[in-house]
């Protein structure tokens, strides 16, 4: 699972940001529960910020509420293994939750980059929720088209960046990047669970698209 280093909303801001709480918990659980090994890695290595606002009572969830009880998970959390020094070699799978963070880190991280390259042309599924598709924005395919072109995808949509005010602080619309690449976009409505699979291809539109996103990963990894 590859989780952002980036804390803030922005580059030269204070505004605190990160991932989304449930975007790693609901996921986390469903593989540890499977008899899955989870390595949890980011850019930068150790702690991955979580967005404070994920944590709000409101947005908590039974997975939020079991990492927070789970010390194995917390210290997985606060000591993640820095991204360039994990391949694709030793997983069968990636899986990138989404939250804020990833807009400004891995969309841009040369090492994410190589990841989901080398996992795509291996022949390896790659799932990715919310925000986390934006991690797409520079890889390309064997054939050296972006990854997505072509490819039916979801992602967050404009109007969910727009309710909740944050559309002026991202970097770049997932939405629009997506089509923009060629990517052949289709969303539900806001808020609500939306995964797209395309062969080995799993995006999911929102927070409420991580569990069943990681269904469908967990599929392609069963005989």
């Amino acid at each position: 699972m590859v989780l952002t280093s980036h804390d803030k909303l922005g580059y030269d801001t204070e505004e605190k940001s990160g991932l989304w709480y449930e975007e790693l918990a609901a996921p986390y659980f469903l593989f540890k529960d499977a008899g899955i090994d989870v390595v949890l890695a980011s850019p930068k290595g150790g702690k991955s910020p979580v967005d404070w606002r994920s944590e709000l009572p409101q947005f908590q969830t039974d997975a939020t509420r079991r990492f927070d009880a789970d010390p194995a998970a917390l210290e997985q959390l606060a000591s993640t293994v820095p991204l360039n020094t994990v391949s694709h070699e030793g997983f069968d799978a990636v899986f990138y939750p989404g939250g804020h963070g990833p807009l400004f880190d891995l969309a841009e991280d040369a090492d994410s980059v190589k990841l989901i390259e080398t996992t795509v042309a291996a022949g390896k599924p790659l799932a990715l929720v919310c925000h986390g598709p934006g991690a797409l924005r520079h890889a390309k395919g064997p054939d050296g088209r972006p990854i997505v072109n072509g490819k039916r995808v979801t992602g967050f949509k404009n109007s969910e960046e727009a309710s909740v005010d944050m559309t002026q602080h991202v970097p770049f619309s997932v939405e629009d990047e997506l089509v923009r690449l060629g990517g052949l976009y289709s969303s539900a409505e806001d808020w609500h669970p939306h995964v797209v699979e395309d062969g080995l291809l799993i995006t999911g539109q929102s927070p409420a698209s991580a569990d069943p996103a990681a269904r469908a990963l967990l599929n392609k990894l069963r005989p």
